[in-house]
């Protein structure tokens, strides 16, 4: 297969790349096995019927699937060919994502088990094959109707309905193999010190061996900027300090996206170079201070947008890299400068893009509606394994700069009551572990409903009131350290007390618009057109309501930031600034004129975050 007939053809970890690596993308064959009896029928040892293009799942119309109904189980099968020229090498089988359990055998050896449809994991092939010789490899996915599962927003009726998208089962992200020394680099952790002018790293390897150093090398558009070296035979993760002269300091931000180049090597006792590998860094800070949440120091106020991930053709799998990278320029364009990446842990390339483009973001895990019990019946049930699963997304995307904030949970439901539930349980795991991983950034416990951890870094509320008066009525209560809190019903509690946290809205708006409907005068069942509130007669009324909405939360000087829902259309919710194929329904001129309203910047509090 030719480099050009591969689907997603970019290297898909852009802050560890590695040079040899080989590209598994393209066409696998493939079964559905809805008994889940593949195992005992022998799919493990025949050839599959069926031809699917990865990475798309097969619920898209990319993958030339594009079955929508419930999978129990998919099996997927393909030869890998190992070069010669990685004799003496192990290799390395990733699997950026697959939904939800899943196994892989090589030449019909297990060789990985992975739990949850979001995060990645890696095969090593071991001793199996040799450089030259070929290697099928076997994976099943199992993606079970019922059962706790953190399933973000898929649906979990046979149909697309409200919130709830068409479901995605199997590999959704890119597959690759790559060879490494016995002895290699893992993961880096890098961690900016805009205070000491500095970049930590540590740098985790898969063991010790007499002699062998780490070096690192910082480098900008002139060349070498700092370098340091560390013996690598004593610790699983040596240390280093990148100190950043004040001639070459240049801090990220929105402004001014500054990345600096990375070079991680593994050197032996001869000195030869036993791995090596390219990354980059921004240096950058996040705090807190009073009420706002700062960048470098400098209050910034957030002007985010839910942005759920989903597209038309690919479901959660972008068709190319240029869609992550248009997203992101079309939320820029209607004056947002960031997203809540929503209720889905998204590619790595869109926070690479990210990275570049300057452009805020707050990563989330996908499990909305969390509860023990009640009207989701056994879905998305908190468990052990929500914790695991985040876990290994911080640990994934911890040195992307973009990231200025971590959201383990969504829209918890449960009433606060005086029994500790499982629900308290994990909501507290998963902040603490958060919080072990990750000392930087800022931490809420679960956005919207059930704030459950009393120390959680921000506290916010979601508020889908769509009259600006009377939204600006209920969210006058900041000011007064009182403010809007989502409550359960008949006034109950969801949450612990506001302690004086940085507070913001983090969902409002979802504006019903549907310019085809409202020609037609019809469009009013929500399954087939849906938003929030009574849907707007016209695209004026669109734009008075969302300048009331904004103008509420832009002149509150106690807010640090909003998030509106949504960036685009997704099926059957018909409440985006843009359409579902990115294509443009409003104005963005006004979109973008609202948000950046000089009367709602110019405020007499020097450190106000409208300001920035």
């Amino acid at each position: 297969m030719s480099t050009h007939s591969v689907p997603r053809p970019e290297y898909p970890r852009p802050q560890f790349v590695r040079e040899d690596w080989i590209n598994l993308n393209g066409h696998w064959q493939f079964e559905t096995d809805q008994g889940d009896s593949g195992l005992e029928r022998g799919l493990l040892t025949r050839e599959l019927g069926r031809e699917i293009l990865v990475p798309f799942p097969p619920e898209s119309g990319l993958s030339g699937i594009g079955e929508t109904d419930f999978l129990e189980a998919v099996w997927y099968r393909r030869t890998l060919s190992l070069p010669r020229s990685w004799a003496g090498r192990r290799v390395l089988l990733h699997f950026g994502a697959v939904d939800h359990d899943t196994t892989v055998w090589a030449d019909g050896t297990e060789v990985a088990r992975h739990r949850g449809g979001f995060t990645p994991f890696t095969a090593d092939l071991g001793d199996i094959a040799g450089s030259g010789e070929d290697v099928v490899i076997t994976v099943r996915a199992r993606d079970p109707r019922s059962g706790p599962q953190a399933r973000g927003k898929q649906a979990t009726r046979y149909a697309n309905h409200d919130c709830n998208y068409t479901r995605v089962t199997g590999i959704w992200q890119t597959v690759w193999a790559e060879p490494v020394a016995e002895i290699h680099l893992r993961r880096p952790r890098i961690t900016p010190d805009l205070a000491g002018s500095a970049f930590h790293l540590e740098l985790p390897l898969s063991g010790n061996r007499p002699g062998h150093r780490v070096r690192a090398v910082l480098t900008d558009a002139d060349g070498e900027v700092s370098r340091a070296e560390v013996r690598a035979d004593l610790d699983l993760a040596p240390r280093l300090h990148l100190p950043v002269s004040s001639a070459r300091y240049r801090e990220w931000s929105p402004e001014d996206p500054h990345l600096y180049g990375l070079l991680l090597e593994l050197l032996d006792g001869e000195d030869e170079v036993v791995d090596r590998v390219e990354s980059y860094a921004g240096l950058r800070s996040v705090g807190l201070r009073g009420k706002a949440v700062t960048l470098n120091g400098r209050p910034v106020f957030q002007r985010l947008v839910l942005d759920q991930g989903w597209y038309p053709d690919g479901l959660m799998t972008a068709p190319t890299d240029e869609a992550l990278v248009r997203d992101i320029e079309l939320a820029m364009e209607a004056g947002f400068n960031g997203a809540r990446l929503h209720q889905k842990v998204f590619e790595e390339r869109f926070l690479h893009h990210a990275d570049r483009l300057g452009y805020l973001v707050w990563g989330e895990f996908g499990d909305w509606g969390c509860e023990t019990g009640g009207s989701s019946g056994d879905n998305q049930q908190p468990d052990a394994s929500y914790v695991t699963q985040w876990l290994e997304a911080v640990e994934r995307d911890y040195s992307h700069p973009s990231i200025i904030g971590w959201c383990p949970l969504n829209e918890t439901y449960q009433k606060l009551h005086d029994r500790i539930t499982r629900l308290d349980d994990v909501t507290r795991a998963m902040f603490l572990a958060t919080k072990a991983m990750d000392t930087t950034r800022p931490v809420i416990d679960a956005s919207g409903y059930a704030h459950r951890v009393a120390e959680t870094d921000v506290y916010d509320a979601h508020n889908y009131e769509q009259d600006p008066g009377t939204f600006r009525r209920l969210m006058a209560g900041l000011a007064k350290e009182d403010p809007f809190v989502n409550s359960y019903e008949n006034g109950n509690a969801y949450s612990l007390p506001y302690a004086g946290q940085p507070y913001f809205v983090s969902e409002f708006g979802g504006i019903w618009w549907d310019p085809e409907a409202a020609a037609a005068q019809s469009g009013e069942d929500r399954t087939e057109s849906w938003g929030y509130g009574e849907r707007v007669r016209d695209e004026d009324e669109f734009h008075a309501r969302f300048s009331g909405l904004t103008g509420v939360l832009l002149g509150d000087p106690a807010m640090f930031g909003y998030c509106y829902t949504q960036l685009t259309d997704v099926f059957q919710e018909q409440n985006g600034v843009y359409r579902f194929d990115r294509g443009t329904k409003l104005d963005i001129a006004r979109i973008r004129a609202a948000q950046l309203r000089p009367a709602a910047i110019e405020q007499p509090d020097e450190h106000d975050p409208r300001k920035s």
